[in-house]
């Protein structure tokens, strides 16, 4: 694939969301919720774009519209100045194994059925990744970078911590070698003091593995020891945009200073 001259390795250009929900007496009405408003976004290789805003502001929506887990009514995603929309089946298989998530939630979103060893090496399987021997070698060595054991692949999710958990998830995530990384919220659900391990370690794997993220958020606490960028969308648009500091040092919008004054600490 062709790289952008932009230095952009992923972009959202005009995407629209609408979600249909029933209204009026006896539900027989229908009423249409943008969830993404005409939303445009740009990642640069690399770096960390954090999207933030409330509960019901559209940021989850664009994160799986960016990773084509949610089709969307209008506009485009490309990866590499490449349309995912127009891509044939080998090319866009190629496009999602460098396209993962790291979810919200590291109990519901582990199969606690499975074990860590088939949890994390799924996707080699999936995209059909060396033989069983190097399947396996791959997992162990990518449960060490997130800090586990390599003899965690025989055991159960029930047998690891909150903050264990997510580092699975990490792992699964990674083990495919991406290039972009879609983290849904992913210390939301942990202790503080397991936040900014998690929020480390996302770091140092970025700077050893050369990845992107875009930072799925809304905490603004942890934006700024992490993104370069922040996107801060209310209601299904983007109300404000700009480089982290920028942002926090001087928000142009009512809505992005109401959200710094929540955090603790600020007045």
């Amino acid at each position: 694939m062709m790289i952008a001259s932009n230095n952009m390795i992923l972009e959202a250009k005009h995407l629209v969301k609408e979600y249909k929900q029933r209204s009026g007496r006896f539900g027989l009405g229908e009423t249409v919720i943008k969830a993404l408003d005409d939303v445009s976004i740009s990642l640069k290789k690399g770096s960390t774009l954090a999207v933030v805003g409330e509960s019901g502001s559209g940021k989850s929506t664009l994160a799986r519209c960016l990773l084509q887990l949610h089709p969307f009514n209008s506009g485009e995603v490309l990866f590499h100045g490449q349309s995912l929309g127009k891509l044939d089946t080998a090319a866009l298989r190629h496009a999602r194994k460098n396209l993962q998530m790291v979810f919200q939630d590291p109990f519901a979103s582990l199969n606690p059925r499975m074990r860590i060893g088939d949890i994390v090496g799924e996707g080699l399987l999936v995209h059909d990744l060396g033989n069983a021997n190097e399947r396996l070698k791959k997992v162990q060595e990518m449960l060490e970078r997130v800090g586990l054991k390599p003899e965690d692949v025989s055991k159960y999710p029930h047998q690891f911590s909150g903050g264990q958990r997510q580092r699975i998830g990490i792992a699964r995530a990674l083990v495919l070698e991406p290039e972009v990384v879609v983290c849904d919220e992913p210390v939301s659900a942990l202790d503080v003091s397991v936040q900014a391990q998690i929020l480390l370690l996302l770091k140092r794997l970025q700077a050893e593995m050369q990845l992107s993220y875009v930072f799925i958020t809304h905490d603004l606490r942890v934006v700024r020891h992490i993104a370069d960028e922040i996107v801060v969308m209310n209601k299904g648009k983007i109300v404000e945009q700009g480089e982290v500091n920028t942002i926090y040092q001087s928000p142009q919008q009512s809505y992005t200073r109401d959200l710094l004054k929540a955090i603790p600490g600020q007045q």
